[in-house]
């Protein structure tokens, strides 16, 4: 009987796990060929959790949530507007195009049994323009103060 080093052990546990891991062909194949529907425009306020300047992307935290229950959604900037503008934790409101691609019943029940992921449809949002809010600045609090 031959021995197997732990090397040849682990190949084999890898092997098993990223099997696991795997996503079948097919429910990549419909993800990424994925059929947006029209987009519908949102108005939301939030503010801005973080910047990808090389994405050309921001993370924004809006206070009402969007279709699927999300509070938190990536932002694909339009070229007019320029990152070194945004600031983080201020209070804006944007005004995006929500994109969604519904899912078939067979990659959604899949997602669910085997990944636990609970999702039926892809969002893609695009942000079309945002406004600074002066919401409760800390000007108008220290005039307040001084009265």
């Amino acid at each position: 009987m031959v021995k197997k080093t732990d090397e040849e052990k682990s190949s084999k546990k890898e092997k098993k796990s990223s099997k696991k891991d795997d996503i079948p062909n097919w429910v990549t194949d419909e993800i990424q060929n994925a059929k947006f529907e029209k987009p519908e425009e949102l108005k939301r306020a939030g503010y801005i959790l973080e910047i990808y300047d090389s994405d050309n992307k921001i993370d924004a935290q809006l206070y009402d949530p969007v279709e699927d229950g999300r509070h938190i959604v990536t932002l694909d900037l339009p070229k007019k507007i320029k990152t070194s503008d945004l600031e983080k934790g201020v209070v804006y409101e944007f005004i995006f195009d929500q994109h969604k691609a519904p899912l078939s019943k067979k990659v959604s029940e899949f997602l669910q049994k085997e990944k636990e992921i609970d999702m039926n449809a892809i969002y893609q949002f695009d942000l079309k323009s945002m406004e600074l809010l002066d919401v409760g600045s800390s000007e108008s609090s220290d005039e307040d103060l001084e009265e």
